[in-house]
């Protein structure tokens, strides 16, 4: 068996580029906007629909609103909002890599890639956003017809 070449990483190697860049044909940009704007329009027509349908199966459900109110926020910065849009709208997202409707494993995919765009962006979530999340939930908002004002 060969042995592997370990080599240390310098700077001007592309892994030392910026992690949360998105590479593109003419440079590493923060972010896609056409899909940013793609996602944003994807969850603001399905987010409530289709929490209201799926919210008592979610463990996750206090994570997805906080990211929510976080990806709403004037104050996140744009960067940590199309994270978070991402994540948001494969929540939506009818097909998926695990259909939904799977009993017990239908939201693992949706739960894994929300939980990597909450790590990503962690220092964006304020306790703001984690109290209207707790405070949607308790007064059971959810399914209650309309989406509460942001």
């Amino acid at each position: 068996m060969g042995r592997a070449i370990s080599r240390p990483m310098t700077t001007d190697t592309p892994l030392a580029a910026d992690v949360g860049a998105v590479a593109t044909s003419t440079a590493l940009t923060p972010y896609d906007p056409a899909k940013f704007q793609r996602d944003q329009t994807r969850v603001s027509k399905g987010f409530w629909v289709k929490l209201r349908r799926v919210a008592g199966k979610l463990p996750f459900l206090d994570m997805l609103l906080a990211a929510y109110y976080c990806a709403l926020d004037p104050a996140t910065p744009l960067r940590a909002k199309a994270t978070l849009m991402g994540a948001l709208a494969y929540f939506v997202l009818p097909v998926d890599l695990i259909p939904d409707f799977m009993t017990g494993i239908g939201f693992v995919d949706d739960g894994a890639v929300l939980y990597a765009a909450f790590r990503a962006v962690s220092d964006h979530i304020k306790p703001a956003h984690r109290e209207r999340a707790k405070e949607l939930i308790q007064h059971k908002l959810v399914g209650a017809g309309t989406p509460p004002t942001v």
